[in-house]
């Protein structure tokens, strides 16, 4: 299906218990020896501010600028003295019409309680701690012999022994039943163990299929919701982007992936409270087309064009529908030579670095980066994993992996447990599949590292740009408040 594009524009308008052991006062130990002073019976209330000084510095990032100082570099001494005083300051945010649509709130969700197994009985509990560290020891055992058998079969795969391969995997799917599938190893390598059956057992050029865009925006939103990644890649892109906007009263955002739009409502009511008053501001949003044939991306740039009428910033809309980010064209964008633009790539870009088809000289990363910068942005935004999975060596390629995601997952762990999880879960498990079953036109999921990209990005004639000062205390500001939420939502679990 060939790209089309849409436009709109839009005028401005005129408690948790504690143990059984801790006393109700009793400051939390665990926090205490962290430079941070917290009640054990306090955890639940100190996570809701927290969730909620996220929530404000999130959305309206440049409320946050005053609080940019070295002061967010040390530790508070007293948790709830601190969040409820930064609230207090930042209580004057830009109104928002009450009947807003369909944006979703920009939280991470707290931990959940631990679940306790219904199986679990008194007989159990009164197990031996000898007959513990048994059943310990060989559920680590099992742990270990799966990772070795994972490496064993993907170097079968490289050798092109597939009937090894499938006597190995038989052997993990038994070595599955022996430890936890809920989480730590027992799940990543479930993930890799039907992603390498798909390799070995699907019919040549069949394996797996990667889903389509639709499913893929469903899980992408998801995945946001559970975890900090997204929000922060989000807000530190939008500060760089106000910064380099700065002055300019035409203004030209191009994103790569609109998904949802849920980068951009920040961005409005920044440039809304803008000394001087904002900007026009135009954004131009990529996607795929809608499976159904409805325009999916206008609805959003409606849902764009709302808000930004109701914080008083002249706002246009442009959809540009294309199946791949190497279908679009520049004069697809009409941008002017009086705007400053903006180009924001998140986690994009990577999906260019497939062979092409056509066999000509440039490859499609090439070509976009090209004319890219042929637009002369002001500046541009580039969000991509830390990662290497773009070897040519698949037993290269899986080990890289099979590290980078089980601490991924690690991470997804401690940062956030929720009825969402699961399918951001899905999210990464379709990247898995991406990875170790698919070669080719149909292999995606190229991430690379940093420093390749800083060459590639070089070699195309880009300069890197420091954030300011501003910018780069908020995001150490953000950075440190996930991390204190998600200790303190672990602590309220622990106790």
């Amino acid at each position: 299906m060939g790209p089309y594009d849409s436009a709109i524009s839009a005028g401005s308008s005129s408690g948790s218990s504690s143990s059984s052991s801790s006393k109700p006062h009793e400051i939390d130990g665990l926090l205490a020896g962290a430079g941070y002073k917290v009640r054990s019976s306090d955890l639940r209330q100190v996570a809701q501010r927290l969730e909620r000084l996220e929530t404000v510095m999130v959305n309206t990032p440049a409320d946050v600028s005053q609080l940019a100082s070295d002061a967010v570099h040390y530790n508070p001494s007293d948790i709830a003295s601190w969040v409820d005083t930064l609230l207090s300051e930042l209580n004057h945010p830009v109104p928002l019409p009450s009947d807003l649509p369909d944006f979703p709130d920009l939280v991470v969700s707290p931990l959940n309680q631990s679940m306790v197994s219904e199986a679990w009985t008194q007989q159990h509990q009164n197990i031996s701690h000898h007959q513990l560290m048994a059943v310990t020891a060989t559920e680590e055992d099992s742990g270990i012999r799966l990772v070795h058998t994972l490496v064993m079969c993907a170097e079968s795969v490289q050798r092109g022994e597939l009937a090894l391969a499938g006597s190995l995997l038989e052997n993990m799917q038994a070595l599955l039943t022996r430890v936890n599938t809920g989480c730590g190893i027992g799940k990543v390598a479930g993930y890799f163990i039907d992603a390498l059956s798909c390799r070995v057992f699907a019919p040549q050029g069949t394996a797996s299929p990667y889903g389509s865009s639709y499913e893929i925006e469903v899980l992408y939103h998801h995945f946001y919701e559970a975890c900090p990644y997204l929000k922060f890649a989000h807000f530190t892109a939008n500060q760089a982007i106000l910064e380099a906007f700065d002055g300019h009263d035409c203004v030209h955002v191009i994103d790569f992936n609109l998904m949802h739009g849920l980068q951009w409502p920040a961005l409005i009511q920044a440039l809304a409270l803008r000394p001087g008053g904002p900007p026009m501001l135009r954004l131009t949003g990529i996607g795929p087309p809608s499976p159904d044939g409805r325009d999916s991306l206008r609805e959003i740039g409606l849902r764009l064009a709302e808000l930004a009428r109701s914080v008083n910033v002249r706002f246009a809309f442009r959809g540009v529908a294309a199946a791949r980010l190497e279908d679009v064209k520049p004069w697809m964008l009409q941008v002017s030579p009086k705007e400053a633009v903006a180009v924001n790539s998140i986690m994009q870009l990577h999906r260019l670095l497939g062979t092409n088809n056509n066999n000509t000289r440039n490859l499609p990363i090439e070509i976009v980066l090209g004319w890219i910068r042929n637009l002369n942005p002001k500046i541009m935004t580039v969000v991509e994993q830390e990662a290497d999975h773009n070897q040519v060596g698949f037993l290269d390629r899986f080990t890289e992996a099979l590290y980078y995601y089980s601490t991924m997952f690690d991470s997804l762990e401690a940062c956030a447990v929720q009825p969402e999880k699961a399918l951001a879960e899905m999210y990464i498990q379709r990247e898995i599949c991406n990875v170790v079953c698919c070669e080719g036109s149909a292999r995606v999921e190229r991430h690379e590292p940093l420093a390749k990209w800083r060459d590639r990005l070089t070699e195309a004639g880009f300069k890197p740009l420091h954030l300011g000062s501003n910018a780069f205390k908020q995001a150490s500001m953000l950075l440190t408040l996930f991390q204190l939420r998600a200790t303190v939502w672990r602590r309220r679990k622990d106790v």
